[in-house]
This record gives C-alpha cells, structure tokens and sequence, in this order.
C-alpha cells in the first residue's frame, strides 16, 4: 500500500446512519487565519483556497455536466458543495466565512469525492483488534501516552462488542508511532503548525495505522498545543473504519476542537457510525450526547446574549452563534472558544458600556472581552455585587434604555445599576408582577433593540425595555431562525 492514493478505488460516498462515511487516510491539519473582507479578491487567498478545495473536495474531478454546473467554474461548483457540507450559505463566492472554516483546525482527510472511501464498509474482520506502540512523544512521559492512547481507543469499545488488546512485539492492527517529515508511508508531516496526524482504515498493510506529528506539541491535561486524547480519539475512528460526519457535534466532525477528556463522552451521531459497522455492545447504558437543532419545536434554551453586535444562544455544550450580516446561524462547542468555560451555562448578559460579556454557572462568573476571557475571572457571584443569598442565577440582561441589569432568580427579579455595585430598592420582586403575562420562572433573558425578550420552557415573551409592557408571546427559537 506504500505510495497509493488513500481510498483509491470507484467507491460512492457511503451514507450511513450520522452521515458517517468510510476513509483511509485522516490528518489534522493547522493552519492561520485569514481576516479579510468578503467577498475576496483573487491572490493569495484564492490560490489557497483551491489548494484547500483540492486537497479536501477533489477539485480536479468538479463535475459541471448537468445544466445548472455548467454556468459554474469547477472552482465555484467545489466551494458550493464546501459550504454545503459545512453548513454555510452556499453561495459559491469565496467570502470571508468561508476562508475561516477553511482555516479552522481539522481533519485531513478529504470530504468529498470519489476516492475518499471503501467499497463495502470496511472494518475489521472480527471484534478483537490489536494495538503497538511503536515509539513515544517527548512532549508527556510513556507511562501518560499509554494511558492516553488506551482511554482513546475505550471510547469506541463503551458503545460495540470492540475489545482492544495492546503487545508489545510484531504487527498489530493498529501500529502506532510518532514522527517526523518523511516517516515512511508516503505522507511526509509538514514541520510544526501543519498535519497533527494521520490514520489509515481497516485493510491489509499500512491499514490501521495511525501516526502522529511529532513536530506538534501535545498534552494530555491542559488546553495549551493539541489535546492527544482528542486527536487520537478522533483518528482511532478512521482507524475503525469511519469518516467525517457533518454533524457539527460529532467527534468525526472534520475540524478539530478541544473537549475535556475527563468527562468526554461519545456523541450519538459518533455512536450510530461505529454501531452501524460493529453493531451494539459496551459497559453500560450512558445516553450520548445529540447536537441541538435549532428548529426543534420544543427546544429550550440555557441562555442568550448578545456580543458586539451578534447574538449567541446556548444550549449545553453548544452556542449557536448569530451575525447581524447573515441569516445563517453557525453552531459551535463552548469549549472550542473558550476551554475554561463550563457547559451548560445559567445565563449570560452583555454590558456594552463596561464591553464586557457575562457568563454565569452556579455561584461563578466569567468575563468576556471581545473573545477573551477578562483578567481576574472566574469570580464568584458575590464577588460582583450580588448578595451572598444568591448563589445560583437563571437568566440575566442588560436594558440599555433603563441602564438597569435585571438578574433573575427563577420568578423572582433584582435590578441593579450598570455595574451592579448597587440594588435597586424594594428587590427582588416577582417576575410577574411588573412583566405582565409572563408565566413561569425566566430561563434566559436578551434585548434586542428596544425590546427585552424573557425566555420559559420553548416559549419566549416579548416587553416594551422602558415600561415593561407586554407585546407578544412567541416561539423561543425565532431568532434561529425557526418560525415555530
């Protein structure tokens, strides 16, 4: 297998159940980001993008045969299916969204075309498969590699009858190792900031193998370089025989982002992927973890804020993330924007006087300048002004015609001035009692212009920001841009 193509063959894209699909070769690549305007002039980012488009969407083999194809260029028809495939608008305009995802962290391997997958599903013949380690990181001591790697590899055993057994001597399934350039398998590494690794699926020869970039740095329990576990993890199920998923939420998602290994769990469009190939087995009944949709009739939301003229919507370990200059909302996983936040979150406000975002979780508070998280936080709610009997909050805003912060505790309400150094007299109150008609405690809260929107269960209820009067009652997804 030394020198052929990954996944080389005439196989269709297999559709499986998570939009799991079956590849050879992965690799995690790095690379800088771009900040340009869009859309974007030829030049550099042209050229990079068409390698991108290349590399990842089979550039060459655009197929412009149908009617509609032929008014587009090969270029244009291949970035529309990138944008499909990443759930952007599909405009076929290489705009600025577009050249960020493009330079987002992620898997190598390419997502569309032909020669991207298996005949047949392929995967292991029978349920017992084999590991070596070959060799070691620098970068951690053997005695954590190993227990990385293993950790890795039981997140694919919890959910199928898949057992693993590691030796130390001759030819494994899985051969794994660290190295750097030319290692050996016809897919040199690129120096530090490019591949992270790679992996091959199931077949004879290089098959199973996964290799690591050594010019990478990697670290088993801070945020800092690349998360080995995540890596391997995410490889080891291309070992097993899967490709990417479209789900944003899947661990087989193409782009890379951090997720704390201690409590990581595999998420269901990962679970139905690896189940459709080695059927259903493991330790335990533990309920998977599914991608939010944003037009889910009941959905219910943990929190919402606005920052810097976007909006953001949470929802466990995701927000959706809403720009004024777009009608596309783009879901991402907390932790790949900020790692040292917790999911789930209780509320979340903006203050654009002090340019400070507020994240609330239990009787702590995070801070929010632009994308950074403030100096000094964490702090505890009490630390900010609140009164030491409050030590869990449920929504929260910011009324930028009053100048008033509104903090909800379930039903009841506290207004304090801007910076919450001082409570308004005759607090808390109940909710319903100066915001008529709404019923129940409030979930989250956001003001959008002169209107505060206060959120219970899927229903959220309009009011006037000045005097309270009530509006509408409206579904609490409508501005995901889901009618009901």
């Amino acid at each position: 297998m030394r020198g052929q193509r990954p996944g080389g063959g005439t196989a269709a894209i297999q559709h499986l159940s998570g939009d799991m699909r079956a590849s050879t070769l992965c690799v995690f690549a790095c690379l800088a980001v771009a900040a340009r305007s869009a859309p974007l002039p030829p030049g550099s980012n042209a050229s990079f993008a068409e390698d991108y488009l290349e590399k990842f969407f089979d550039l060459k083999n655009a197929n412009a045969s149908s009617p509609n194809n032929r008014r587009l260029s090969p270029f244009n028809l291949k970035l529309r299916e990138m944008q499909q495939f990443f759930r952007l608008e599909v405009s076929g305009v290489l705009d600025e969204k577009t050249l960020e995802v493009m330079n987002k962290p992620r898997c190598g391997v390419p997502d569309m075309g032909e020669y991207t997958t298996f005949p047949g599903n392929l995967k292991w013949p029978n349920n017992k498969v084999t590991y070596r380690i070959e060799n070691y990181t620098p970068d951690l001591s053997p005695s954590e590699v190993d227990q990385v790697l293993k950790d890795a590899l039981e997140v694919w055993a919890k959910v199928t009858p898949l057992q693993f057994t590691r030796i130390n001597s001759g030819v494994a399934d899985i051969m794994i190792s660290f190295g750097r350039r030319e290692h050996g398998d016809a897919y040199p590494f690129d120096g530090p900031e490019g591949t992270l690794a790679h992996a091959f699926a199931p077949s004879a020869g290089l098959g199973g193998d996964t290799h690591f970039d050594e010019d990478e740095t990697f670290t088993s329990r801070t945020t800092a370089g690349y998360n080995l576990f995540m890596v391997a993890a995410h490889e080891f199920g291309h070992a097993l025989g899967l490709s990417h998923s479209t789900d944003p939420g899947a661990l087989m998602y193409p782009i890379y982002s951090y997720r704390d290994p201690s409590t990581f769990i595999l998420p269901l469009d990962d679970v139905k992927g690896i189940q459709s190939l080695y059927g259903v087995g493991g330790k335990g009944p533990v309920p998977p973890p599914k991608t939010p949709d944003a037009c889910d009739p009941n959905l219910v939301l943990d929190a919402v804020t606005s920052l810097r003229g976007e909006m953001m919507f949470f929802k466990d370990t995701f927000f959706w993330r809403s720009l004024p200059q777009s009608n596309q909302q783009e879901l991402h996983l907390i932790s790949s924007f900020w790692p040292e936040v917790p999911n789930n979150i209780d509320a979340a406000y903006e203050n654009p006087s002090l340019d400070r975002v507020f994240l609330f979780k239990d009787d702590k508070v995070w801070a929010l300048s632009g994308y950074d998280i403030a100096a000094g936080y964490p702090r505890s709610l009490s630390q900010i002004g609140l009164p030491a009997r409050i030590t869990k909050i449920t929504a929260a805003v910011y009324n930028t015609q009053t100048k008033k912060t509104l903090i909800f505790v379930n039903d009841q309400y506290y207004s304090y001035s801007g910076d919450l150094k001082s409570m308004d007299n005759g607090f808390p109150k109940p909710v319903a009692n100066d915001f008529k008609g709404m019923q129940g405690g409030v979930m989250a809260a956001f003001q959008v212009k002169d209107l505060i929107y206060l959120l219970n269960g899927s229903s959220m209820y309009e009011f006037n920001a000045r005097n309270k009067t009530p509006r509408r009652r409206l579904p609490a997804n409508l501005f995901l841009g889901c009618s009901s």
